[in-house]
């Protein structure tokens, strides 16, 4: 885990209309926290989570997909200069076969959320509710309607895209480094000429075809016989 102290549609509300209303009521440090790699085949989902400085504000904050690699870059680095605090943590592939995606992607989150060097009183979370003993509200499409939420989906991607980088040597013959572990062609077939990697998502399509039996069997029979 990493620690550190144009238009849209009517009825979203931006960023600065939500945190202005949370601060209106009383609550001083408003996370925002997001996951990426949650459709990837291949290793840890990640989640972000940032408090905002309104101090401090960053121009140019969206939905990390919208973002060109350079950009996304740019922005990340700023955010960890200029956010009251920041954090990222991820789940690996074993579990995210063990308790599924959905799952693995709530517990990510939970743990960046926690793992700010600042508590959070209040968390706008994008789309799921999360377990946390902090005041909260899920946004569908929060990180194209919350600065905080695409903060957060940003530094989660960046650092997800860089330990798909690191993985890349390990696995060369996967193109890692190109499509970040999601379905592309490339991607597909080297899954079916080579099989999955230890790091491939087991409990996916179309990595569980390719994959032993009894790595699946194995994996799946854990999971039934845990407490």
């Amino acid at each position: 885990m990493d620690r550190s102290g144009p238009g849209k549609p009517k009825s979203w509300k931006c960023e600065a209309t939500h945190e202005r209303e949370l601060r209106a009521r009383g609550f001083s440090f408003v996370a925002g926290a997001d996951e990426v790699g949650r459709g990837s085949l291949f290793g840890a989902v990640v989640a972000g989570a940032v408090i905002l400085s309104p101090e401090n504000p960053i121009r140019g904050l969206d939905d990390s997909k919208k973002l060109e690699p350079e950009q996304r870059e740019v922005l990340a680095e700023r955010i960890k200069e200029r956010a009251v605090a920041w954090a990222v943590c991820g789940v690996d592939a074993a579990t995210i076969d063990r308790i599924n995606i959905y799952e693995a992607s709530r517990l990510a989150m939970k743990h960046a959320v926690l793992g700010l060097s600042q508590r959070p009183d209040f968390v706008l979370v994008d789309a799921v509710p999360l377990d946390i003993p902090i005041p909260q509200e899920p946004l569908i499409q929060g990180d194209m309607r919350c600065h905080a939420i695409a903060a957060a989906s940003i530094i989660a991607k960046v650092h997800r895209d860089a330990l798909m980088r690191l993985w890349d040597p390990f696995y060369p013959e996967y193109g890692l480094a190109n499509h970040k572990g999601y379905h592309a062609p490339e991607h597909i077939a080297a899954i079916e000429r080579l099989g999955p990697t230890p790091q491939h998502r087991l409990s996916f399509e179309p990595v569980r075809r390719n994959a032993p039996f009894s790595s699946w069997a194995s994996n799946r029979q854990m999971e039934m016989f845990a407490d």
